[in-house]
């Protein structure tokens, strides 16, 4: 791109007008916290901001410093991440607060090397936090920097196979001046005006450079493959209710929803579950009936969960016996879709 030093002040000063306010943006004249600009980075990773908004404001009004979250209960917050999925990132997340507070007294490194170095900090997050957090120069890309770099370029090669084409592009704009503002322009103008569809183009500070407008068609871009077909897998969860209670039980650390709480299930296969089935895999004896199912979408897979549910006659000591109410908000979403309708 010619011209890249006016093509930068035409974005800032959009940007000074119009940055949107977030909970975790540091204000004009401001420091940002890098604790608080880490939180949000990990938190919407894979989420929205509307999304995570308010669980950010939730843990940062219950553990208000690194040191805090460090200190914290596994279990408690791993509760709190209940519904932001990937739960992979919650379980890095208290590693990599606990490695900061214990290895690093307490401060977040300020290099992208060392900060690539913590628990679940990859490329893109350690460029965010070192530039936003820090000032530091980075070549900050994510989904949205992807979309504006290429609809400036006209970048014909589709995703993901364009990413490090994309990320060599976006470096050709970045500068040592002010990179934090300028990597939040970036995000700020993809998620406002330079949106996956119905772009505003009419509005957007950079139009005239934009090689996608002036090919007629810049909702065409970034291009993207073909996804394979989603395949679809089948489970049972168990109810088993006694008082206003529901067993929970703890999921192993590793794999999918690792360490969150959730209901008693089977594992989850391609062919649907028989009656048979089920009741030989039920956590206890008793007797079950089948009480519907539900469908959930995860990143890889689809699954129907055929819900089976039984009263209990005594609280075993093998479940976690939780309140109706406190279930629904302490479990990832495919349980609490299939906790709905029971009475608290």
């Amino acid at each position: 791109m010619k011209a890249v030093a006016p093509f930068r002040r035409q974005l800032l000063a959009w940007y000074d007008a119009h940055r949107r306010e977030l909970p975790w943006r540091a204000r004009p004249g401001e420091t940002a916290d890098p604790y608080r600009v880490w939180l949000s980075e990990i938190m919407l990773q894979q989420t929205t901001v509307a999304h995570a908004t308010s669980y950010f404001l939730e843990f940062t009004r219950r553990w208000p410093r690194v040191a805090d979250l460090a200190a914290a209960a596994d279990g408690d917050v791993m509760a709190a991440w209940a519904g932001l999925g990937y739960y992979a990132r919650a379980r890095n997340l208290l590693a990599c607060a606990r490695v900061v507070t214990e290895g690093h007294g307490g401060r977040f490194p300020n290099s992208e090397e060392t900060l690539r170095a913590l628990p679940g900090v990859g490329a893109y997050t350690a460029a965010a936090i070192a530039a936003i957090a820090f000032n530091r120069p980075a070549n900050v890309v994510d989904g949205n920097v992807e979309r504006v770099a290429a609809r400036l370029f006209a970048v014909d090669t589709p995703l993901p196979a364009a990413k490090a084409e994309l990320k060599r592009l976006a470096a050709t704009l970045a500068s040592p001046d002010r990179p934090g503002d300028w990597a939040q322009a970036l995000m700020d103008l993809g998620a406002t005006l330079c949106r996956p569809t119905a772009p505003a183009c009419e509005r957007c500070p950079i139009a005239g450079s934009c090689k996608a407008l002036s090919l007629g068609d810049p909702a065409a871009y970034p291009r993207r493959s073909a996804k394979a077909d989603r395949p679809h897998r089948h489970g049972v969860a168990y109810r088993l209710l006694r008082d206003g209670k529901v067993a929970l039980v703890r999921r192993p650390a590793k794999g999918l929803l690792g360490g969150m709480l959730g209901l008693p299930t089977t594992d989850w296969r391609a062919a649907p579950w028989t009656r048979a089935e089920a009741l030989a895999g039920a956590p206890t004896p008793g007797a079950w009936r089948e009480a519907g199912a539900v469908e959930h979408v995860f990143t890889h897979f689809s699954l129907t969960l055929t819900i089976y549910e039984a009263r209990a006659a005594d609280p075993e000591a093998a479940f976690i016996w939780t309140p109706i109410a406190h279930a629904r908000a302490d479990t990832p979403s495919v349980f609490r879709k299939a906790l709905v309708g029971l009475a608290p």
